[in-house]
């Protein structure tokens, strides 16, 4: 595995677990460690700059889904400062898996996000 290939895999880690963090401690903290000050995340349905808005995001996305996590979905895969990677939401209850997509991140000199472009592939009515 290469120093780089292990780049983007601990980035994408740090990313799941800034998505999967709880409780508003554990959140900052995690979303600190995954991005950087001015970090970026942009998906269809939202545009946010800085940890504050970043940790709001992924606070709301827990208060929508509650009782679910965001699961990878295959391998990491990269080059230069560009990682791509597939996700899904999961009912940790039952299984279920009502949205999907893939985030394409740009890592800073650190290995922290800079930016977040994230598709959704499957998105349940009304969400």
């Amino acid at each position: 595995m290469s120093a780089n290939t292990d780049r983007y895999e601990n980035a994408v880690a740090r990313y799941f677990e800034a998505w999967n963090a709880g409780e508003p401690e554990a959140l900052a903290k995690a979303v600190a460690s995954a991005w950087s000050v001015e970090g970026t995340y942009t998906d269809p349905l939202a545009a946010v700059t800085g940890h504050a808005e970043i940790a709001g995001l992924i606070a709301g996305a827990h208060e929508q889904f509650p009782g679910f996590a965001f699961r990878p979905l295959g391998a990491v895969d990269g080059h230069h400062d560009t990682a791509r990677f597939a996700w899904e939401l999961v009912s940790e209850a039952e299984g279920s898996a009502p949205v999907a997509g893939f985030d394409v991140i740009t890592l800073d000199a650190d290995g922290r996000i800079r930016s977040v472009l994230g598709f959704l592939d499957r998105v349940p009515a009304g969400a």
